[in-house]
């Protein structure tokens, strides 16, 4: 059937990670889950237009210029293919979000900012995945 209805907050609290929901050659989607407080990815950016829609806990978006915006549950953020950007988990526990991406994961970048390299072409997202998962000092 090419409809599919899932319950994003009971799968991200039994999964308790990234977990990728669809993947076609035009469109992907996941729920995100950041576990602890503190939990960060690095300042990237990725080559085809997304959002994500927040479900439950606190996401601060930091963003090169030293700006930053919250997320709480109910609110979006869209987001231009090459705009750099850093999710961080602010709040009180788990963050969970759903996101959606134009394009197939397969030919998704994940562009550093301070390399400005592709991480997944590299082979380097076990590496910032195992950086991400140490909570920022303060």
């Amino acid at each position: 059937m090419g409809i599919e209805i899932i319950d994003t907050l009971a799968l991200a609290n039994r999964e308790k990670k990234r977990t990728v929901v669809m993947n076609t050659r035009r469109f992907h989607a996941w729920v995100h889950y950041y576990p602890n407080p503190g939990d960060r990815d690095d300042m990237h950016c990725h080559n085809a237009d997304q959002s994500f829609y927040m479900i439950s806990g606190e996401c601060t978006m930091h963003f090169p210029d030293g700006t930053k915006a919250t997320l709480t549950p109910g609110k979006a953020a869209l987001i231009t293919g090459g705009s750099f950007y850093q999710l961080e988990n602010t709040g009180s526990g788990p963050m969970i979000m759903m996101g959606n991406r134009s394009g197939s994961q397969d030919d998704i970048k994940h562009i550093n900012y301070e390399t400005r390299e592709d991480l997944r072409a590299q082979g380097g997202m076990d590496r910032y995945r195992e950086r991400a998962r140490k909570p920022k000092e303060r």
